[in-house]
């Protein structure tokens, strides 16, 4: 099931791609930009999420509720369960995209260990992946250089014999922009809004580990994948600015 619904099609796009651009690096971005427009309709129904929230923290109802139950914050939170449920609203949308990220991720890093294939044994291995349309014989081995990098391993530049994990660190800027441009205005003591700032916490640690670790092609994945998100919801007019300068709270778009 993995193989045939997550793993083949990924090994397969991403060789087609690499098939019409013959540069595997510039092929795993144009393979981001796929796939945020294939998961572009979960944007959109995180945005509705978000603002459906927004309006109801801004609602008598939901006001009432913080000052009724101030001092008891566990019947405070059942009782905001309770007004999500009754208006179909659920408090941790946000967080959709994030967690649907991680099968993508997974699938991806070994859709590029697979691709790279370079010894007998793993290229009859990608050979089970691949789709009869694919012509193998014509695109492997794949060249694995990108820039300074070599995309099946972990990137370092080396400047006077001393190697910087350049991307990785990249990534965790990147994720911590976004996380925090695309972070909504939440009230005090909501439970959603505090999951969203702890995710938003520690996801860009958690990325840029993966980006140090593992092969680069997985790190220039999250890179791109950062970028085009940002550039997504600025086309859409939903970036929080704000969000970037401490002690400011964004105001809702």
């Amino acid at each position: 099931m993995w193989d045939q619904f997550i793993l083949n099609p990924m090994i397969n796009t991403l060789l087609w791609v690499y098939d019409l651009l013959g540069n595997f690096g510039f092929a795993i971005v144009l393979f981001t930009i796929l796939v945020r427009l294939i998961t572009h309709p979960l944007t959109v129904k995180q945005m509705k999420s978000t603002q459906a929230m927004q309006e109801l923290q801004k609602s008598k109802q939901y006001l009432d509720l913080q000052k009724k139950y101030k001092d008891d914050k566990q019947k405070l939170q059942q009782e905001q369960m309770k007004l999500y449920q009754e208006l179909g609203i659920n408090p941790l949308g946000s967080c959709l995209p994030t967690l649907i990220q991680f099968p993508i991720i997974i699938g991806l890093y070994q859709a590029i260990i697979q691709a790279l294939a370079v010894t007998p044994i793993q290229m009859i291995n990608l050979s089970k992946h691949v789709y009869p349309f694919i012509d193998v014989a014509k695109i492997l081995p794949i060249d694995s250089r990108f820039l300074w990098m070599d995309l099946n391993l972990p990137e370092r530049a080396y400047i006077f014999g001393i190697g910087i994990p350049v991307l990785a660190i990249v990534v965790v800027i990147t994720t911590f922009l976004q996380s925090r441009m695309m972070t909504p205005p939440s009230q005090p003591g909501d439970q959603g809004a505090q999951m969203t700032q702890a995710m938003n916490l520690y996801m860009p640690l958690l990325m840029g580990y993966l980006a140090l670790t593992f092969a680069s092609g997985l790190a220039l994945y999250f890179v791109a994948s950062n970028l085009v998100s940002i550039l997504q919801y600025a086309a859409m007019g939903k970036l929080n600015w704000k969000n970037l300068i401490p002690g400011k709270k964004a105001s809702a778009a």
